[in-house]
């Protein structure tokens, strides 16, 4: 998940031929709506968090510790309340913690190594669950046989990788014995790389769906390309190829059914520093800006588009916006409505399940969240430009 902790310092289904006969499904056609929250050490206010337009919320982040799960922040179980209070205004919403992150995914490759420290892990998760009274477990290990955010890492972590999935998928299923379907899901990445470390094929036999996370595919401290944060279709430009399309073919080639596919979009852009004014800065040299620019929707689209010398323009190859600053020679990418109604439209088009996003409170006024809904709930209503 972005650079997670990070990017919040700096400003932060279920069809399968082949899946478990355990896994329900809602109805073929619903779209999901998976929002992750972040709040941190805050405390959540219901009223703050539309409920209603979510079919499931992602709450970021428990770590691994000692290889059992734990909490990850000192309001988690008072959160987990408020959260559940919530279900009285949408009884449907499905609430999951998410394991991991960009910055606590060191422990994942120790904890699976052995059947028995993977049944530790799963034990304490199956606790944490039902204490906290949970709808179920996403894994966002970030990454299986990568070093990450210099993670211990092993090729056994592919094959391990499985094993956690089919394990937790059994014991969810053991305590949904009484009726409750106990909800399992991933975060997986979007690259190439992510997918020969994984046996895509397997692990959604497990899952009730994976978030594709595809944003990040070009950041201003890791490339020196001013490219897109997660363009819907590739640019010849691109000298990385990428794209949200690209990688929701290469999952569907690796065997994951578009049906158990949730397309990533993110609520946050990257701010780069470019050297020349080509192109309005798009795939030009660059790199980070020593100027504080917070990339959150919430500062993008109030004070940036077509403000304080940023104009707007839009790719419409990748179908995506970006900004540039002309004078200062600054461009920001990022997604606003008009991207998030063309991948509402291709998530339609092409039978995926859903939008999964990062962060709920990164977005302004609503502007982006509303967009999905309406987009996946609505088609008929809503066309992209």
């Amino acid at each position: 998940m972005w650079r997670i902790f990070t990017a919040a310092f700096l400003s932060i289904i279920i069809i399968s031929c082949s899946g478990s006969n355990s896994i329900k499904q809602n109805t073929e056609h619903e779209k999901y709506i998976v929002g992750y929250l972040f709040p941190r050490d805050s405390l959540l206010n219901e009223n703050d968090i539309a409920v209603e337009k979510l079919t499931h919320i992602n709450y970021a982040f428990a770590n691994i510790k000692d290889g059992k799960i734990a909490q990850g922040f000192k309001n988690d179980a008072e959160n987990f309340k408020v959260l559940n209070q919530a279900k009285t205004r949408n009884p449907d919403l499905k609430i999951l913690i998410s394991v991991g992150g960009w910055t606590w995914s060191g422990g994942f490759s120790d904890m699976c190594f052995t059947k028995g420290s993977r049944s530790k892990f799963i034990n304490s998760a199956v606790e944490f669950i039902k204490k906290n009274n949970l709808d179920g477990i996403d894994i966002d290990w970030e990454f299986p046989n990568l070093i990450g955010y210099g993670n211990v890492f092993r090729p056994d972590d592919k094959e391990n990788f499985t094993n956690l999935v089919k394990e937790l998928r059994s014991a969810l299923d053991e305590i949904g014995k009484d009726g409750k379907h106990y909800w399992l899901t991933a975060a997986t990445g979007a690259f190439d790389d992510y997918l020969a470390n994984t046996e895509m094929n397997k692990v959604q036999k497990y899952v009730d769906f994976v978030n594709v996370m595809a944003y990040d595919f070009c950041e201003p401290d890791a490339d020196s390309i001013a490219g897109l944060n997660a363009p819907l279709f590739t640019n010849p430009r691109d000298p990385n190829h990428s794209s949200a399309d690209a990688m929701v073919q290469n999952y569907i080639a690796a065997g994951v059914p578009p049906q158990k596919i949730v397309l990533g979009v993110p609520f946050y852009g990257h701010v780069w520093q470019v050297t020349s004014s080509d192109f309005h800065g798009l795939y030009e040299p660059g790199g980070q800006t020593r100027k504080h620019i917070r990339g959150s929707f919430k500062n993008i689209e109030p004070n940036l588009v077509n403000k304080n010398g940023f104009v707007r323009y839009w790719d419409s190859t990748s179908c995506a916006p970006y900004l540039f600053n002309e004078d200062e020679k600054i461009f920001i990418t990022y997604d606003d409505e008009e991207s998030l109604q063309a991948k509402c439209k291709y998530i339609n088009e092409h039978n995926l399940k859903g939008a999964m996003f990062w962060e709920y409170t990164s977005d302004y006024q609503s502007h982006l969240l509303n967009t999905l809904y309406k987009g996946l709930n609505y088609p008929g209503q809503i066309t992209s430009n």
